[in-house]
Parts: C-alpha cells; structure tokens; sequence
C-alpha cells in the first residue's frame, strides 16, 4: 500500500479515547497534527506528546469552526486530512426525551460535521487534494430503543459523507465514514478476562483510519464498518 500522501492533520471533538488514538498514529505516521475541543486546555498534555498544537472550538458555531481553520492554518498550514470525531448522546423513553437536549444531540454529532467539513473542503477543493474522514457508530445504520437522538445525529452525518464522497471525490478528495460497530475499549470499559477482544482497541480504530488514507485514488472506500470478532451484526 502507498506511503501516507499528507503531511498535515486536524482532529476535531478530541477526548482519551479513539481521537487520542488518532492524533498519536497520525503524528507517528509523519503528519503534524493539530487538535480542537470546546475546552483545549484539557487537550495540553496530548499536544505535547504528539508536537502539535491545541485550538478551542465549539463545532456547532459557524464563528468559531471559521476561526478554527484560520487559526490551523496561520500554525501549522492548511490541513490536508480533517477528522470530525464530536458527538453528544442523550437517552430515554421517546416521549420523555427533552427537546433541548435532541437539538444538542443533531448539532453536535451531524450540524458540526457539515460546518467542519465545509471549511475544510473549500481550502482542499483549489489544490485537488485532501481528506474528510467522519467517525460514524452502530446507530449510523441502526436506530436502537430509547436513543432517537444518537440515531438521528448519526444518520444525517452519514448522509452528508455519502453525498460529499459522490460530490468531492472526482474533485481529489477523499472523503471516508467509519462506522464503529462496538464499544471501544477504554479504562472504564476493559474486556472480560472471559471474552478478551469484545471491545475494540482504540489504536487498532486509527490503523483502520490510516490505512484509509494511504488507499490509491483508484479504489478509495467511502465507508468501513469495524467491529470486534465477537460483535453480532
């Protein structure tokens, strides 16, 4: 497979877990990365570790994801792969959800991804070039009991990387969905000694994410589902 064709990253909606992941992999894999959160302080000592740098954004304000792409480029250039990894998940019986809480949920998991993508798409566009990864979950493809508004957002996202891969990807970029079909492995989610493997190991997501990107033009994936081997379909 082909050598990493990018050499600048952002990562949007940056926590401990797959983004984490993500940030060390690409960093690892020669790119300089850069980080968004709402509050980036808590992002200092992951910048560090990867050499990159911190940036504060809340991803469902047009102002701020504009300020966010200007401040990228001013540091580190303009970022040939953007990852759009935020997301907000509210429960509970359907006719109890709260109405503020759905509209936070469609915003931060699917308004955000659209308003990140925009701004990276219009910097990628002039040069040809470029990459729109969006973190997906089961609920991409499976709206499950008590949890409408998680399906909700994560439809629409991936909607809009389907309509954004058939519209940008004869235009040079690559825009790809990872459907997680699984609980990610975590310090709070370990794997029973009885079913070692049953949640997904964060730095084996971001491999997934890499070798998305190294795929030659001729045969790019728009979408991936990963999912442990014990995962049911």
């Amino acid at each position: 497979m082909a050598e990493i064709a990018y050499r600048t990253a952002l990562i949007v909606g940056v926590g401990s877990g797959l983004s984490a992941s993500l940030a060390r992999t690409f960093a690892n894999a020669g790119m300089t990365v850069a980080l968004a959160a709402r509050r980036a302080a808590e992002l200092a000592p992951l910048a560090k570790d990867v050499g990159g740098r911190a940036f504060a954004c809340d991803s469902t304000k047009t102002g701020d994801v504009a300020k966010l792409f200007a401040d990228v480029e001013a540091a580190s250039g303009s970022p040939e792969v953007v990852v759009y990894n935020a997301s907000y998940r509210t429960r509970g019986p359907f006719v109890d959800l709260d109405p503020v809480e759905v509209e936070r949920s469609i915003a931060v998991s699917a308004f955000g991804g659209f308003l990140v993508a925009q701004q990276a798409a219009k910097r990628m566009l002039p040069r040809g070039h470029g990459a729109i990864l969006f973190t997906g979950a089961s609920a991409s493809v499976k709206g499950y009991a008590q949890s409408a508004p998680f399906a909700m957002g994560k439809f629409a996202l991936r909607g809009l990387a389907q309509s954004m891969a058939r519209e940008l990807s004869p235009q040079g970029i690559h825009v790809g969905h990872v459907v997680i079909d699984g609980g990610i492995r975590s310090a709070r989610r370990a794997d029973p000694p009885d079913r070692p493997d049953s949640t997904l190991d964060p730095d084996a997501i971001a491999q997934s994410y890499l070798q998305l990107l190294k795929q030659p033009r001729n045969a790019w994936a728009w979408e991936i589902e990963l999912r442990p081997w014990l995962e049911k379909f």
